[in-house]
């Protein structure tokens, strides 16, 4: 019989020891295996004795979100430098046409009697020559459209609508009219104007340059406010070819406001006062593209007013029962070369209601 641990058939012939092998010591026998326990380790137990196979990666998700962010500001600032570059560089190539400086007219008109007014603007509106005038910007008309040599439908119709959007903002809008607004009308303007434009608010003159007035209309605010935001207004644009690169608008409105004085309740007399523009604009294709215009002259007739007083930094209108002051307009001097001749008119008398 043979001992624990043997094979049932015995020792196999070759092998070394015969009896005591150098195996023996882990051949347990059945008492053993029997009495022996057996014990699963929890994955918490064996996460926690046993060092992990595959050495964990850091997260990357703070170091992804400042790489994003370093891409992202490279890129603004790339993209910044680009269009910095194409408004400012020092080669671009220069206009076709230097844009001109604009010229400018203001002619006060006087009333030969008392300015008639009435409590009722609408009255006064019915019994003068203004009664078939459209109000606000629907008075100012587009003309049907059609294409030039060198200049397509689209190119017409935005010459023709950003001076009329000049028109409206100059001459309707109640913040420039009584408020002293500018940006309105400035943002519309060629660049090549802006520093003639500033200049002639910071310095106001008759000279056929600086004349705010020329710009737009405006009136005194210490003396006049609007009675009616109902402007009537009635007039043509017309738009022709004047180059291959250049498109000429030439706007003739007349407008008429109903004003009171400053200050004044409902009950206070209100008067009319008319104004006639005759404003000829130029476009590039620079202009249509930003939606801007070149002023080149401006004409402006306005009454009732005085020629005694300054009409261009701001309109005095005479006002209703007013009549005008004693005096002439401004002496001109034939020596000096810069001085623009002082004009006045007189107001019709069938202008009045």
């Amino acid at each position: 019989m043979g001992r624990p641990g043997d094979p049932p058939e015995g020792t196999p012939e070759g092998a070394p020891g015969g009896g005591e092998d150098e195996y023996r010591s882990v051949v347990f026998d059945e008492s053993f295996v029997r009495a022996a326990r057996l014990r699963e380790y929890s994955a918490q137990e064996r996460m926690a004795d046993h060092a992990p196979a595959v050495r964990r990666r850091p997260a990357l998700h703070g170091a992804l979100s400042r790489q994003a962010l370093i891409l992202v500001l490279l890129l603004a600032i790339a993209f910044g430098t680009a269009i910095y570059m194409g408004v400012r560089h020092p080669y671009q190539e220069p206009r076709a046409q230097p844009v001109e400086p604009v010229h400018m007219t203001v002619i006060p008109l006087v009333p030969q009697s008392a300015v008639p007014g009435s409590t009722d603007a609408e009255a006064l509106y019915a019994h003068s020559p203004a009664a078939q005038f459209r109000v606000g910007a629907e008075g100012i008309t587009m003309p049907a459209v059609r294409r030039t040599a060198h200049f397509s439908d689209g190119q017409v119709v935005a010459a023709l609508t950003t001076a009329k959007d000049y028109i409206v903002e100059s001459s309707l809008d109640p913040a420039v009219l009584t408020g002293g607004a500018m940006r309105p009308v400035r943002v519309l303007l060629d660049s090549g104007q802006l520093d003639q434009f500033d200049q002639s608010f910071l310095h106001p003159a008759a000279d056929g340059r600086h004349a705010p007035t020329g710009w737009l209309v405006r009136f005194d605010p210490s003396r006049a406010q609007l009675a009616d935001r109902g402007i009537r207004v009635q007039g043509t644009l017309q738009v022709a070819e004047t180059g291959s690169d250049t498109l000429e608008v030439t706007a003739d409105h007349t407008l008429v406001y109903a004003l009171k004085p400053t200050g004044a309740d409902a009950r206070a007399r209100t008067s009319l006062f008319t104004v006639r523009r005759d404003l000829t604009f130029r476009f590039d294709q620079d202009d249509l593209r930003l939606h801007q215009a070149q002023l080149v002259t401006s004409y402006l007739q306005a009454g009732p007013l005085t020629c005694a007083e300054d009409s261009a930094n701001h309109l005095h209108p005479l006002l209703a029962g007013q009549t005008p002051k004693p005096g002439g307009p401004a002496a001109t001097d034939p020596y000096a070369a810069s001085t623009a001749t002082a004009l006045c008119g007189t107001l019709s008398t069938p202008t009045q209601p």
